[in-house]
């Protein structure tokens, strides 16, 4: 998530209509799908012994130190001193992994000199959550979740993943149409959160489901983390959603940011309580909206955990871009979700059965196991075609003979390795 404090109220007061055409046109950027992006979090753990929190001012200056590397991703940190890695958009997915994987490259070297080292799971299995970063921005946010429960807290300070992203598509109908990829990342989305399942343990003890990360975003508050109602166009529906939704705090140049209590967007339009909103309220508004496929002019997918090992990172990256942007392996696996979504029901994301069962059982459960293996067979296919390398088709192919093919996810080791005792059993 973004931590960007900076405050402005420069420009007219915003009015309703002005910014429904803001919505409408800033977030569904149409045309041919050309470029690729991914945001990974880690989190950072001591080298040798990751069970023990690390001391935070251990933590802090070796945070600090990572500012300075030269590197072409934007480095950001969450407030649990979660690490985040924005890679640039790229003209293709091997673009895409070559830069990101060399920045990976760096950040490891400068941490492993600290004695640290970055780990790739949805939810820290062994840490309370804690938080590290003071924003105002991250005040807010806590006290607007708290007003939830708890899962909010956990969410901020001790959880990762990976947000693959990928342009919105053609204005035109089709397999690479924007309406249809709007629709198949609802659908293949729940896919994904079970395929990369890697969260099923917090505080030292197992959860009961194999993406604790993605329960934990079901449990926030519905009017800013489900998917706007799929009944009205992706450009309606998502307007009318962002607008709609609360505000969860107004920003302010100096003291503590306001956090109203019921206040929708388009009411504080109307309103001009407590000061009338301008154009840079409503972008911030927007990054304060956690559904998981999120429209950013381009789709930023939300629903996987970090993956690991040095290079799991790139097989969710792989799969997601070759299933959107191949346009045969779009089709095929649109036919193969479009069965799921009698399972969701009019349920929005990720509060449906299909996103819980996915986020519960991975893909032991036998639904999205069948999709799953239509999925990266198609995948498989399309990635030689859209100039994948033979290192990342491995990996693919390592994933799906390990984990696709016996009906397991990440989760399934994770806990094995951690407990002794399989998920299965």
């Amino acid at each position: 998530m973004p931590s960007d404090d900076t405050f402005t109220d420069e420009g007219p007061p915003l009015g309703e209509t002005d910014a429904e055409e803001l919505l409408r046109g800033i977030c569904f950027k149409t045309g041919p799908p050309r470029t690729v992006g991914v945001e990974l979090e880690w989190l950072v753990h001591d080298r040798h012994h990751p069970e023990r929190p690390v001391p935070p001012d251990r933590l802090e200056e070796a945070l600090d130190a990572l500012r300075t590397l030269p590197l072409r991703s934007a480095l950001t940190f969450e407030p649990g001193g979660q690490l985040e890695l924005s890679s640039p958009p790229a003209a293709s997915l091997m673009e895409c992994v070559t830069s990101t994987a060399a920045d990976l490259d760096t950040v490891r070297a400068a941490l492993g000199a600290d004695g640290l080292r970055l780990s790739g799971v949805g939810q820290d299995p062994w840490h309370s959550p804690r938080r590290m970063l003071r924003e105002p921005r991250y005040d807010a946010m806590e006290t607007y979740l708290d007003r939830i429960g708890p899962a909010g807290r956990a969410m901020m300070r001790s959880t990762a993943s990976i947000q693959v992203c990928l342009d919105a598509g053609h204005e035109e109908p089709g397999p690479l149409g924007h309406g249809r990829r709007w629709q198949l990342a609802h659908l293949l989305g729940a896919v994904l959160v079970a395929a990369f399942a890697n969260s099923p343990m917090r505080e030292g003890r197992p959860t009961g489901w194999r993406s604790t990360r993605q329960a934990m975003w079901a449990q926030l508050d519905p009017a800013r983390t489900t998917a706007p109602p799929d009944h009205r166009g992706p450009r309606a529906a998502w307007a009318a959603h962002a607008l709609d939704a609360p505000v969860m705090c107004i920003r302010a140049a100096e003291g503590p940011w306001a956090v109203p209590e019921g206040l929708s967007f388009r009411r504080w339009i109307r309103t001009g309580l407590p000061r009338p909103p301008v154009r840079a309220d409503l972008d911030y508004h927007l990054t304060t909206l956690f559904p998981p496929v999120r429209p950013r002019g381009h789709l930023e997918l939300r629903m996987i955990d970090a993956q690991p090992g040095d290079d799991g990172w790139l097989v969710p990256l792989a799969v997601t871009t070759a299933l959107f942007d191949d346009p045969e392996a779009a089709e095929t696996v649109y036919r193969a979700v479009k069965s799921l979504a009698d399972t969701a029901g009019s349920l929005p994301a990720p509060r449906n059965l299909l996103w819980v069962n996915a986020a519960r059982y991975g893909l032991a459960d036998p639904e999205l196991h069948s999709v799953a293996s239509v999925c990266f067979a198609a995948a498989l296919e399309a990635l030689p075609r859209i100039g994948a390398s033979s290192a990342v088709l491995d990996a693919v192919a390592a994933h799906h003979d390990r984990y696709v093919l016996p009906g397991r996810c990440p989760a399934d080791d994770l806990r094995t390795h951690l407990t002794g005792k399989d998920l299965c059993t």
